[in-house]
Formats: structure tokens, C-alpha cells, sequence
């Protein structure tokens, strides 16, 4: 499986070999960011718990005392290259292959990253940076680290490859930053791809958890109250955990008012989500500033469980946990970023679990001390070749679920001499039949349910979307507005509008894209809304201007609403920036069929088809423009070659030859 670089799918931008000069604030009378160190003053034992975590190593100018591998002219082979990594004077040097495939010397200028893994940066032209593909093992020698690896150790990424190292698929400011400094400013500049980027402090400090701090810093030195902060993190608010004997599980003496700062705040960076907002606005939900990743294939299992590297948060709001009011720093320490109580998870789990009734053998059919709750309940998978990272859904194993659907269960990843079957039956003996969820499904989980369903809608489906135009959660009311286009135009202008003034920004930017089309039939009132949603659209697709994919999407939004040539600006932009993506390369063809420019559409929709033979879509589409432009015989080849070999069984390729051998 190809995996991306740690991190969110975020922009950013480069700096110079020194910290980047911190950013005044964009209006004098908005908080200001006033650095770790003034925290430290009154803070001094949240400021040394914080001292030498991940989050203060997050980010490091390249030196003699933060380089961790070994750069004593060591080497290592990648499919026949030898790289190496030297000293030069005072520079770390990497030789390893450039574009063209040839050797050169390329100086890291920063490290990010501590354990278990230590990856670096080199800076290019135009203010980008790029992580080398190589990363140092820090663990021990004993635990088999202390080594040079790839981040790609069975698949060899070479040059031209979208994923090699110096492209943008694996750009530190597209990938990276926002997550591993504070207060970052992208500076992205589309016309010259380049980056100017800003940040108050290299690596992850206080106010990137907390907010600008001068508005406290200020109440505290005039004496007028301990305030000021924009997010308190309190998530407590007052309330107790209290042991209900009977359950022998800890229940919350009232639950929060609102949803918790805390899963919201950690989930900016510990959640796999794109920005659609240039700012981060503290405080705020996670989906007024970003769009939170839904419960989907390749990124989760069918069930829910983590597959690629999902950062925690999508996970936790599965879990009966989150339900009960559990948050983040009830479990971690926020400072030290460590478990309450050590290494010993167990003992964290003890604080709301009674070990006298799960600490049994009854509760989990093994010895006692043979396994711990994490080993059924959270269990791990390794990322970046050598990073372990746990399930944060908190689920009961169910290895019936493994007989049915292409799902792990922990029984099986533990046993692993045994089949499904056996954990099955196992599980069984133990426990009976498994029951029904005790609670209700949460809003992840609905919302993941809707982005599923497929156009046009049928049975109970219309309804289920109309009843979760108006859910609570905000991720649910986006899917159902992404539903909802499988729903007649009268009933999306009927139901959707509202939604133009949803409280949170992604609701309102999903909105607009699903009511650009009809816009010409909203009233003067919907259509103001209209507008500022619209605009909202846009400034979410420029928050990634980097990526090609928000060019074309503005393209495709930008001929929804009639304005073709603007349209096409934003497309050759994308093209212009990845003309292998093939994605890119078919949404411009599409434009141009709708600008009557036909000859260019023919040559767009070939090359997406070529680049992406895997994508029936492509071919397909290709196909019925061949055929409507007065070619069926070129149609027909294209599609006998694809049921020949990629798509013997699609429906639309089928479909479509046959009508062309009819005729």
C-alpha cells in the first residue's frame, strides 16, 4: 500500500535555513501570538512537562543537537541506487537520485519528527520544502532501529512517479506543515507556485493548542483576571466521574452543553481532513475550518476500523467512549503528551473500568496479566514502516464480522495461527451471540452511512436524507446535502437552501455546490445567501491552492453556474500544474465539450483515459465523445480493448458496446 507523509493533506510553505520571522497579527486589536517562553513564567510546570515532547520536537532547525541519524558517510541501497549521507563542515548532506534520476547533493535544513522516527526537509526553489524519502530509526538497536530506511521499502518510487520525493504529492507545505508549527501562514502564490511561508514558532508551542495569548498576557500583567484565552480546553467544565458500582464502569456527573473543545481542538491536526478555511479560527468546530474525513474506504475497514494512517480523531468519534463525555486528557496528559499513568495502560483503563470485573477472566477469557485491554479493544497497526498507532473507536472484538466482510479482529491479529472461524466460535462460547449496539449510532457513523448512498436515491433513502438535512452534527447535514444529489431538483430547492446559512462553514460550502446548478431558480433572499456561501466555496478551494484538484473543482463549480470562460481558467491551471493526473486531465475535457471546443475535449478525455485505464469511468466517457463526434468505429475499439482486458463486467462499457454493435 502507498502511503502519504505524516500529517493532513495541508499547505504550507517553505523558510529559510533559520526559524521564520514571527507574523504580526493581520489587524493590531486581534490577539496576538507571544511564544512558549512568556507562558513559562507562570506556567513553569506545564512549561517543563511540555519541554522535549513531540510537540516541542515537532519541528527543529538541522544541527549537531537535533539530528538523530547517522550522517558519518553512511549508506543505503534503494533498488540498485546507493544513497549517502555525509557531513559537509557544519551542513547534513544528502546524495541520492534528482528528478532526472542522476545523483546530487541536497543539505537538510530541518528535522521534524523524534521517535520512533526521524525524517528531514531540504529546501527548493520558490519556498517549498520536501521531506527526503529516507527516514532514521530511532528506536534501539535491540528493537531493530538505529538504521537508514525508505519510506517505501517494497515498492520502488522512482522519478516520474507522482509519489517521488521531490514532486508535489510529497511537498512538506502541501502535506505537512500546518501540523508541526504554530501560527503557520501558507502564503501560497498560484501565478509562481510558490511559498512565503510565516510561523510564530517552529514547532507545536502552547498557542497552538490555546490560541494568541497577548489578550491573556495582558489581562494578567494589569491585574484585571486570569482570561483572555480563545480556547480554555476545559472540557471537565465542573464534572465528576463518579463509579456506578453496580456497572462497575464510571459515569460523568453531567455531560458538556456543547461539543467538546478538546476532541475539536487535537482533531485539527490528529484527524485526516483538508482545510477549507486559509486561517484556523480557535474555538471554533473542527469542520468550520476543515473537512473532517468520513468513515470511508481505503482510509477505514467496512466496520469502521482504522486501515491508512487517520490520526486518531475519526476513530474516537466512533467509540462509546466519546458518547459518554470521555475526552482527550482523560487518558493523556496534554503536556507531556504521555499516558496519566505511565506505561501501563491497563491502569488508565482502571480509572473508569472496575479491574475486579474487567480485569477477569470471565470479562476476557484469558489469565490473568496474559493480555491487556488495549489488545482487544485498541488494536495497533504500523505506519511510516515502523510507527504503531492504535484504533481510538474503543470496539468489542468481533471476529463473526471477519467471516462476512474483509475486516480484521484483535483475536485473530493476536492468535495469529488461527482463523477467523476459530475466534468466532471462540467468541461465542464466551460471550453468546453478539447483540445489538447499546447506544445510538454516532454522527460520523450516520454521516459515513449517507456519503454511501448512490444516486438517484430509492426506498427509505429519500427520507433518511430530508430527516438528516437537520441533524445536529454538522458532518452529518454535509453528507446529506452530498446525498441529496441523487434527490429531484424541486426537492433540493426545497430543502436545501437553509442550509446557505448553516452555523458551520462546511455545511454552507456543501450547500452552495449542490445548489450552484439550480441557482438561477433561488428567490432574491436564498440567492444573497447563495452568493456569500458561494464565496465561501471559492476561498476554501484557493485554501489549498496548491493542489490541483481545487482548480478543477472551482472549474466544475464555476461552469455549474454558467461561467464557462472563467471556468476554463481554472482548469487549464490545473492542467498546467499536474498535467499527468488524470482526474485533471478529464474534468478540462468535459469543460471544453460545454464550450463547444471539440477537438480539445476529444484529446483531454483520451489522455485521462490513457493515464488512468484502470478508471472505467474515463474510458467510457472517452468513448461516448468519440461516438458524438462522428467516430462509433474508434468508439467500438476503445471499448472491446477495455472489456478485453480491465472491464470485462462494467455495466456502462457493456452496455454502450452493445448499443454500438446494434447500430
Amino acid at each position: 500500500m502507498r502511503l502519504l507523509l505524516p500529517g493532513s493533506l495541508v499547505l504550507l510553505s517553505a523558510c529559510s535555513q533559520a526559524p521564520a520571522p514571527e507574523r504580526p497579527p493581520a489587524d493590531p486589536a486581534e490577539p496576538g501570538f507571544v511564544g512558549s517562553v512568556v507562558c513559562q513564567d507562570c506556567h513553569e510546570q506545564q512549561f517543563t512537562d511540555w519541554s522535549g515532547s513531540h510537540h516541542d520536537l515537532a519541528m527543529q532547525v538541522a544541527d549537531e543537537s537535533t539530528v538523530l541519524g547517522d550522517f558519518d558517510d553512511a549508506e543505503f541501497e534503494y533498488f540498485g541506487t546507493i544513497s549517502r549521507f555525509l557531513r559537509d563542515g557544519g551542513q547534513f548532506v544528502v546524495r541520492t537520485q534528482d528528478d532526472n534520476g542522476e545523483l546530487a547533493d541536497y543539505p537538510v535544513s530541518f528535522t521534524y519528527g523524534v521517535t520512533p522516527l526521524q525524517q528531514y526537509l531540504v529546501e527548493f526553489p520558490n519556498g517549498h520544502l520536501q521531506p527526503l524519502p529516507f527516514a532514521w530509526d530511532t528506536r534501539p538497536a535491540g528493537e531493530g532501529g538505529q538504521r537508514w530506511y525508505h519510506l517505501y521499502p517494497d515498492e520502488y518510487i522512482g522519478p516520474g512517479d507522482e509519489l517521488f520525493w521531490t514532486g508535489r504529492r510529497q511537498n512538506w507545505n502541501f502535506m505537512c506543515a500546518e501540523c508541526h508549527s504554530t501560527n503557520i501562514a501558507l502564503n501560497y502564490d498560484v501565478s509562481s507556485d510558490s511559498y512565503d511561508t510565516t510561523w510564530s514558532e517552529i514547532n507545536v508551542g502552547c498557542e497552538a493548542c490555546h490560541g494568541p495569548g497577548s489578550a491573556h498576557v495582558a489581562m494578567v500583567e494589569a491585574g484585571a483576571g486570569n482570561g483572555g484565552l480563545v480556547v480554555d480546553l476545559d472540557d471537565r467544565n465542573g464534572a465528576t466521574w463518579q463509579m456506578n458500582l453496580d456497572t462497575g464502569i464510571a459515569e460523568r456527573s453531567r455531560m458538556a452543553m456543547h461539543a467538546p473543545q478538546q476532541p475539536e481542538s487535537c482533531g485539527r491536526c490528529h484527524s485526516r481532513r483538508g482545510p477549507i478555511s486559509e486561517h484556523y479560527e480557535y474555538g471554533k468546530p473542527l469542520a468550520d475550518t476543515h473537512r473532517p474525513a468520513l468513515l470511508s474506504e481505503p482510509l477505514y475497514f467496512a466496520d469502521g476500523q482504522i486501515r491508512d494512517e487517520v490520526y486518531v480523531y475519526g476513530s474516537f468519534l466512533q467509540s462509546r467512549m466519546y458518547q459518554a463525555g470521555v475526552s482527550c486528557s482523560d487518558c493523556h496528559d496534554p503536556h507531556t503528551l504521555k499516558l496519566h499513568t505511565g506505561p501501563d495502560s491497563d491502569l488508565v483503563c482502571a480509572q473508569c473500568h472496575l479491574p475486579g470485573k474487567f480485569a477477569a477472566n470471565e470479562h476476557h477469557g484469558h489469565e490473568p496479566g496474559q493480555v491487556q485491554c488495549v489488545e482487544c479493544h485498541m488494536p495497533e497497526r504500523v505506519y511510516m514502516v515502523v510507527d504503531p498507532r492504535r484504533d481510538h473507536s474503543l470496539r468489542i472484538p468481533r471476529p463473526d464480522r471477519s467471516l462476512v466482510s474483509d475486516v480484521p479482529n484483535a483475536c485473530t491479529m493476536c492468535h495469529a495461527d488461527r482463523d477467523d472461524a476459530w475466534a468466532a466460535a471462540a467468541a461465542r462460547e464466551w460471550w453468546g451471540e453478539p447483540g445489538p449496539p447499546q447506544y445510538a449510532p454516532p454522527g460520523i457513523v450516520r454521516a459515513s452511512v449517507l456519503a454511501a448512498v448512490s444516486a438517484p436515491l430509492q426506498g427509505d433513502e429519500p427520507e433518511f436524507v430530508e430527516r438528516s438535512l437537520a441533524d445536529p452534527d454538522p458532518l452529518v447535514r454535509m453528507a446529506a446535502l452530498q446525498a441529496a444529489a441523487g434527490l429531484p431538483p424541486e426537492s433540493q430547492l426545497q430543502l436545501a437552501p437553509p442550509l446557505l446559512n448553516d452555523d458551520v462553514r462546511v455545511v454552507r460550502i456543501e450547500a452552495a455546490a449542490l445548489l450552484a446548478p439550480l441557482s438561477s431558480y433561488l428567490t432574491q433572499a436564498q440567492a444573497t445567501q447563495f452568493a456569500a456561501a458561494a464565496d465561501e466555496y471559492r476561498a476554501a478551494q484557493y485554501a489549498i491552492g496548491s493542489r490541483p484538484q481545487a482548480h478543477a473543482a472551482l472549474g466544475e463549480f464555476e461552469a455549474s453556474l454558467g461561467n464557462i470562460e472563467q471556468a476554463l481558467l481554472h482548469s487549464d491551471q490545473a492542467v498546467s500544474m499536474a498535467p499527468e493526473m488524470a482526474i485533471v486531465r478529464h474534468s478540462h475535457g468535459l469543460l471544453l465539450v460545454r464550450a463547444n471546443r471539440h477537438d480539445e475535449a476529444l484529446d483531454e478525455l483520451r489522455e485521462a483515459a490513457e493515464l488512468a485505464p484502470e478508471s472505467a469511468r474515463f474510458v467510457y466517457v472517452y468513448a461516448v465523445a468519440l461516438n458524438s463526434l462522428g467516430d462509433p468505429a474508434a468508439a467500438r475499439q476503445v471499448l472491446e480493448d477495455a472489456q478485453a482486458t480491465l472491464h470485462p463486467d462494467d455495466p456502462d462499457i457493456n452496455n454502450f458496446l452493445e448499443l454500438l454493435r446494434a447500430n
